[in-house]
């Protein structure tokens, strides 16, 4: 099901401040058709925490729609660091969804076991398989390849988003030794590349708005054995994505997508603000020379 790249989808406003729902089923529909694998809906690129519990829901459908007509998987982020709530969110997805990426518990900082206990106990009641999200540097919760590799054996945890601020060693461990079934998805940006290299089955990408098409093209490469083709693709790409995250995202995407088209507004709701005019247009020129827009 994570083969590839899946693009964690921004929340587009109009220039009344809603989210535009329309504008949203168009870019999902183009993102998938430049060649993404799947959508990732209500994710930090999305703005999840700045939108209300109905606006939630249509992102789902809006989502799922475009997902349901190329046939490809919808995953949607479910966040929260209370077990029960969390397990109660999971119950009410609704039908179309494929998976839900959930982030390790964050703020309490449970021990390992305490991790491994939340995630055993979602993954006994989830309607659908579990992605891992692994961000430690938003979750303050650093969890080791040998606990990522137990949670993995359990069928309902499909994959993990790892998203640890680079290619560590619980990285090197945990692709050297994966359980059956379990997907490592690269999700940080920069580093996708070298996570692809040591095995990695694809990512969850902000930057994939831009050059959707030749993000896939670096999984393809990679999958295929052409070192250098990927290693040059790679190396281009990282560059974009350190262009788009210069500022903090999904501000500097939103600006790009603005400028060509894509949305009909930068906007962003506080406490985030829209990017400068420098970032946007340094990023939109990294991206120019990548096919796709």
């Amino acid at each position: 099901m994570f083969t590839g790249i899946h693009v964690p989808l921004i929340t587009p406003y109009g220039p009344d401040g809603e989210v535009a729902f329309d504008a949203l089923g168009k870019l999902a529909d183009h993102m998938l058709g430049q060649g993404a694998s799947g959508l990732v809906a209500l994710g930090t690129t999305g703005e999840v925490a700045a939108l209300t519990p109905d606006e939630r829901s249509r992102v789902i459908e809006t989502c799922a729609a475009a997902c349901r007509e190329r046939g490809v998987p919808l995953t949607v982020g479910v966040t929260g660091n209370d077990t029960r709530s969390v397990g109660r969110a999971l119950q009410e997805l609704p039908e179309g969804v494929a998976a839900a990426l959930v982030t390790v518990p964050y703020f309490l900082r449970p021990s390992e076991r305490g991790v491994v206990a939340h995630f055993e106990a979602l993954a006994e009641e989830t309607p659908v398989p579990l992605v891992i999200y692994h961000i430690p540097y938003r979750t303050g919760q650093t969890v080791s390849a040998a606990t990522l590799r137990r949670l993995g054996g359990h069928p309902r945890v499909a994959a993990v988003k790892y998203a640890a601020g680079g290619v560590d060693q619980d990285a090197v461990d945990l692709l050297g030794d994966l359980p059956d079934g379990f997907d490592v998805l690269g999700g940080d940006d920069v580093f996708v590349s070298p996570l692809l290299a040591m095995g990695a089955a694809g990512g969850i990408l902000a930057s994939a708005h831009l050059a959707t098409d030749a993000f896939a093209e670096l999984v393809t490469a990679w999958r295929a054995g052409e070192a250098t083709r990927a290693r040059a693709l790679g190396h281009r790409l990282a560059r974009v994505s350190a262009a788009l995250f210069a500022e903090p995202n999904p501000t500097v995407i939103k600006g790009v997508l603005h400028a060509r088209g894509l949305i009909p507004t930068p906007d962003v709701r506080l406490p985030l603000l829209p990017a400068s005019r420098e970032a946007i247009s340094a990023a939109d020129r990294a991206a120019a020379g990548l096919t796709g827009p």
